[in-house]
């Protein structure tokens, strides 16, 4: 069976293709039409298809859009009611739902050769749940979802038995902890449905003395939901502009409202435990990319195990719907690396270069040339293998640097073109993490907060927030050998086994995707040396 997922409607559009119960491509439409999140999330938007990420999937498995047996929309319209019924003020909802229901013709149109009739809608919670729960390694488990909002809910619970989902509860809109934070996002002068990553930064310099007033307006309840209502921010504290200093009244009100969020996932967790007994919880939804509340949950829920979908936001319901919907007829293998994105061979990186007339190197080992130059505090631009499937980093689309250089941090936010409070992650070889950082392991995703150890904190200050966490990637040398014998070789050099990892891009710019952005990329920031593929370019010679 042929299936083709696609998330279209809200933000982050993106493709996925699973063909026999096997995952065999998944990209977010961002990397190739390189507008960030893909497109802004609104209702004169929603008609807008990842038609590049779809061709790319189809092309991966060498289909046509004629081979497909099913697209999995993921947003089903059948669903929805007026947002004014709903207890929402967006007086354009109407056109979205419209162009929710023409999707089918709109994909035709996309892809041409497909019958629209292949065309079937997902909830867009059933397939968030999916993307967790089905491609999680348990096929037992309880999944929560969390987001802005779907067609009338903004959460659900539920509980998966040999891949199979029963739904135990749902949150209706108006109240959503999702809609909460982005309101807050856009409250505190960043980009909503985008930089809500940057307020729980933001938090980590605040106290949370206004908890006590969100409170008023966000909290769980007794039967599995939650209260989350409009909050009047400004009588807590005065807005800001964008790209105005932030204030210690901004932080605290950031530490406020990430507190009450955290409450309300531990709330609704501890129910969903009670009604399933699970030893595992899967989640998926854009609060599940809060990695601060992840770590909460697993240090103070009932939960032995908490597994997050790396795509969790709407992206990753293009995963998740093509995965239902396998589902329902064959079994569907689980997601066993978010590298499910564009790659190319060594001769295509070669010819990318040649046709570029850059000067590059071949050396015997790429990790051992990289190494050496992080020694030397050398900022590395590393592109290795199939990209990311998620907002995530993880050691294939990759700026690193040396951690035990404090300046790093401010380095690589000024190259990269960020706010100074933000931080930077480790980059650990997983059987020797627990040496150093103290939380959820092993953390192949990045979707956790670490404590480091005090011992370590002053030989890697360049990782460590300001409240002496580190948001950890461990890597399991099996299934990511390069990036291992590249941190085995820096520590013979240094005697750290850590290494900085950001996101290769500059602000604004979706992650590096193809060799044309990596090179771009290098020849417009201030970095070192390019690690493209088994080929190193330097700054020195390709700018000399």
């Amino acid at each position: 069976m042929r299936v083709l997922g696609v998330n279209a409607l809200f933000h982050d559009p993106a493709a996925a293709l699973v063909v026999d119960g096997r995952i065999v491509a998944a990209a977010e439409e961002e990397r190739f039409s390189r507008r960030k999140h893909g497109k802004r999330p609104l209702p004169f938007s929603a008609w807008e298809l990842p038609e590049l990420s779809a061709r790319w999937c189809l092309e991966q498995a060498g289909l046509r859009p004629a081979d497909l047996d099913v697209v999995a929309y993921s947003y089903d319209p059948g669903l929805a009611r007026p947002a004014g019924d709903m207890g929402l003020d967006d007086p354009w909802d109407h056109l979205r739902q419209e162009y929710a229901r023409r999707a089918p013709e709109f994909l035709a149109e996309a892809l041409p050769g497909l019958d629209p009739g292949k065309v079937r809608f997902v909830a867009h919670h059933v397939a968030h749940a999916a993307s967790a729960g089905q491609a999680s390694p348990h096929p037992d488990c309880a999944v929560l979802v969390l987001d802005g909002r779907g067609e009338c809910g903004s959460h659900l619970s539920g509980r998966y038995v040999d891949r199979q989902l029963t739904v135990l509860a749902s949150q209706q809109l108006p109240d959503s902890v999702g809609l909460f934070y982005e309101d807050l996002t856009q409250h505190l002068g960043f980009l909503r449905s985008s930089d809500e990553f940057k307020v729980m930064a933001l938090a980590s310099y605040g106290k949370p003395r206004f908890a006590d007033r969100l409170r008023e307006f966000v909290r769980a309840d007794d039967a599995g939901g939650f209260t989350a209502r409009p909050v009047p921010w400004e009588e807590l504290v005065p807005g800001r502009d964008p790209g105005t200093p932030w204030t210690q009244d901004h932080a605290d009100v950031a530490a406020s409202a990430q507190a009450c969020l955290e409450e309300v996932v531990l709330d609704l967790a501890r129910w969903l435990h009670c009604r399933t007994g699970d030893d595992v919880l899967a989640l998926a939804g854009g609060v599940a990319l809060n990695c601060v509340a992840n770590t909460r949950l697993h240090r103070e829920g009932p939960f032995r195990e908490i597994w997050v979908q790396p795509a969790a936001g709407d992206a990753g319901t293009a995963l998740g719907a093509a995965m239902h919907v396998a589902g329902e007829k064959e079994p569907v293998e689980s997601m066993a690396t978010p590298a499910l994105g564009r790659g190319w061979s060594d001769e295509e990186l070669r010819g990318w270069l040649e046709r570029s007339a850059v000067p590059y190197e071949e050396p015997a080992d790429i990790a051992e040339t990289v190494a050496e130059e992080l020694s030397r505090d050398g900022v590395v631009a590393w592109f290795q293998g199939r990209s990311e499937f998620g907002p995530r980093a993880l050691g294939h689309r990759s700026l690193l640097a040396h951690p035990g250089r404090a300046g790093n941090l401010e380095r690589l936010n000024a190259v990269k073109g960020r706010e100074e409070f933000r931080p930077v992650a480790p980059m650990v070889l997983a059987e020797r993490a627990a040496e150093l950082f103290d939380g959820p392991l092993p953390s192949p995703y990045m979707l956790f907060v670490h404590d480091v150890a005090e011992q370590w904190r002053e030989r890697i200050p360049a990782v460590v927030h300001v409240d002496g966490t580190a948001r950890v990637q461990t890597v399991d040398s099996a299934a990511e050998p390069l990036v291992a014998r590249m941190l085995e070789a820096f520590e013979r050099r240094t005697g750290l086994p850590v290494v900085v990892n950001t996101s290769l891009n500059t602000a604004g710019r979706p992650m590096v995707d193809d060799p044309r952005d990596a090179l771009e990329c290098f020849g417009s920031a201030p970095v070192d040396l390019l690690a493209l593929g088994p080929f190193a370019v330097r700054r020195g010679r390709a700018f000399a």
